[in-house]
């Protein structure tokens, strides 16, 4: 078994590539742009310096000849695409860049792909249902994208099922709400949170908080769950062209996570509301109705909130301990 993950150095890829790892005997093969930071998969590079199951291929989603010499490099059996332009702050700025990366760039990967018979997982977002009416949100819910990022998530959804239905490619799409832990990009808000209070222990910034809107709901999942889940997918009877909802058990505002972080520390730090973290348009229900994909393959996230939360904490505790460049 060969498994070809796109974003492989990304927050989530490197979690799947420990994953499979240390549960499976599959070699794995991640696809990363040369430029690309390898600090999220330290704990790969012996195994790829020594040629033992980890490899790494180059390829750009915008280029289109770099991404089939990347698949043909790889044979994969199992593809997980998770690389994206996946900051929906950022496509507010660069909305052509998100589109074209992540909606062209699933193109350019499925296209690659087409002679293949592997299992493919397409990661798609909770993003594309934005601003929900009603919760929980079910796979059938309309989309209502509440950012460029969703919008192009929108496109590689429903290009990831075009791709199953008209070339019987065996293609599944998972929308997956929030999940967070180590590594977590600074961009979204907990990891935010946990950045600046470790910082603040440590003497670097006043101590303050700076926060976006907090009322927002969500549903929250452990990124150790999220690869698991994804394994799941690809080794449980896949079915070509369905989608799945994916998500955490732990339902609380972006405030009670503010609340949980800080009462993980024993600094004493303020609250205060920087405009520049509010999105234009923020998609504020994200609650999952995960049943169809519990029910076809008995996943259940089994890290609790709290011990998710602590472990995104001490993660910027070490950063901010190794002498990490940080900036507020």
């Amino acid at each position: 078994m060969r498994a070809l993950i796109t974003g492989c150095t990304g927050f989530v890829g490197s979690h799947l590539a420990e994953y499979l790892l240390a549960k499976t005997d599959w070699e794995i093969i991640g696809m990363c742009r040369w430029r690309s930071p390898l600090d999220n998969i330290q704990s790969l590079i012996p195994e790829i310096n020594n040629g033992e199951r980890v490899r790494l291929v180059y390829a750009d989603l915008r280029d289109g000849v770099a991404v089939r010499e990347a698949v043909e490099q790889a044979d994969p059996t199992h593809v997980f695409h998770l690389a994206a332009q996946s900051y929906p702050k950022t496509s507010f700025s660069s909305p052509l860049d998100t589109l074209d990366t992540n909606v062209q760039g699933t193109v350019r990967l499925l296209d690659a792909l087409r002679k293949s018979d592997a299992e493919i997982h397409v990661c798609s977002s909770s993003e594309v249902y934005g601003r929900a009416k009603t919760i929980p949100i079910s796979e059938d819910a309309p989309f209502h994208p509440a950012s460029p990022y969703a919008v192009s998530k929108v496109g590689a959804d429903l290009m990831a099922r075009h791709y199953a239905e008209a070339y019987g490619m065996r293609v599944q799409v998972t929308r997956m709400f929030t999940h967070t832990g180590p590594r977590r990009g600074d961009v979204f808000a907990e990891s935010s949170f946990a950045k600046q209070i470790a910082m603040i222990e440590a003497g670097l910034i006043p101590p303050v908080v700076k926060v976006g809107n907090l009322k927002s709901l969500r549903t929250v999942a452990d990124v150790r769950d999220a690869v698991r889940a994804y394994y799941m997918l690809l080794t449980i009877d896949p079915k070509p062209g369905e989608v799945y909802n994916i998500g955490g058990s732990h339902t609380c505002t972006v405030e009670d996570i503010l609340n949980t972080l800080l009462s993980m520390s024993m600094s004493k730090i303020g609250i205060e509301v920087d405009p520049n973290r509010l999105r234009p348009v923020d998609a504020d229900l994200q609650v999952p109705d995960c049943n169809k994909f519990k029910n076809h393959t008995g996943w259940r996230p089994m890290i609790p909130f709290e011990q998710t939360m602590a472990d995104l904490l001490t993660y910027w505790r070490d950063q901010v301990k190794r002498g990490a460049p940080l900036q507020r």
